[in-house]
């Protein structure tokens, strides 16, 4: 079975963000049911379509299934999602052994940075930055599939 495995806290200071450099995600969805989500993603000049299941009782874990498509294609398919389309900027940070992906949202929901570790299984354990925040994982509020049709400058 394909499987995100996957936890997420909050970052209250992105100063170590200063000086590096990130790479521009349009993402918008067909289908935002928490059900089986359907994400178009365009990464810099690269396209994506991914479906995502709904999340296990903790929320780490859940159905992933993503394919490389055209960026041209993905971008025909951005405009036919629901019309909230997220734009963020995201980073990949080393730290001790562990790739982080922070994630520094942009427009309805400018000042929102989310930080997400993928992991091989849900008791693997890992040594966490000084600059994390609140643990996140499984609260929908900070699913990107929810951000995008209820933005945090509303929250």
């Amino acid at each position: 079975m394909l499987q995100e495995i996957e936890r997420k806290f909050r970052i209250q200071d992105p100063s170590f963000l200063n000086g590096m450099v990130g790479t521009k995600i349009a993402q918008g969805y067909l289908s935002a049911d928490p059900e089986r989500a359907v994400r178009i993603r365009i990464k810099g000049d690269q396209g994506f379509i991914t479906i995502k299941g709904k999340s296990n009782a903790s929320g780490t874990t859940r159905f992933e299934w993503e394919k490389d498509i055209d960026s041209n294609e993905a971008q025909a398919l951005l405009d036919l999602c629901n019309p909230a389309i997220i734009s963020k900027t995201r980073y990949e940070v080393k730290h001790d052994g562990n790739t982080w992906e922070i994630d520094v949202f942009h427009g309805a929901n400018e000042g929102l940075l989310i930080a997400e570790i993928e992991l091989r299984d849900e008791n693997q354990t890992f040594s966490k930055p000084d600059w994390l925040g609140e643990e996140i994982t499984g609260d929908p509020r900070y699913y990107n599939s929810y951000i995008s049709q209820n933005p945090f400058s509303t929250w």
